[in-house]
């Protein structure tokens, strides 16, 4: 069911050009978010990273059956996507990623296997693609969807990144991003 608040193709297609000028080397982490339950989003100032537990707090760990796959013990999207599909800030936490940041996610700035610093951590891009879903869908719209999932966009990574931990430390808001 469509909802008269998702953006259109064309409206989202519109915003792409601002998306493109994300920073290529020093982002800026802008928004964390823990996930404690399914469904459940709690907004914090600062996380705490480590590499066999992902973010302190959030499911990782404990979501579905045996050991979790440390490709995606992190997911990252570009806060100017998000924006655009979200509208409004207090909708961002509905796309189920954990840290928003300002930066260029593509396949041709971060590559798999790039890392980055971000606060005290160490984190590493996942060859692991990380792709919107039913729950995007209904959220943000089909059409949002198509946008972050389709053949046109799909190596800006726009619906995000998947990441691994290599160092464990603190983040938070406002803290610079910066490719090793």
């Amino acid at each position: 069911m469509e909802n008269s608040n998702h953006l259109s193709l064309s409206e989202l297609e519109a915003g792409l050009g601002s998306i493109l000028q994300s920073p290529k080397d020093n982002g800026l982490l802008q928004y964390i978010v823990r996930r404690p339950r399914v469904d459940e989003r709690e907004i914090v100032s600062e996380a705490l990273l480590e590499p066999q537990k992902g973010l302190i707090g959030d499911t990782w760990v404990s979501r579905g059956k045996g050991p979790q796959d440390p490709n995606h013990q992190l997911t990252l999207m570009n806060t100017r996507v998000i924006a655009l599909v979200a509208g409004t800030q207090d909708r961002w936490s509905l796309a189920g990623d954990q840290l928003f940041v300002d930066l260029d996610l593509s396949a041709a700035n971060l590559p798999a296997g790039s890392r980055l610093v971000i606060g005290t951590a160490i984190i590493e891009i996942s060859a692991l693609p990380h792709t919107g879903c039913e729950k995007f869908k209904s959220r943000f719209g089909r059409d949002a969807l198509v946008f972050v999932n389709g053949p046109a966009h799909r190596d800006l990574h726009l619906r995000g990144v998947n990441a691994r931990i290599l160092q464990p430390g603190m983040v938070k808001i406002g803290d610079t991003i910066r490719k090793l």
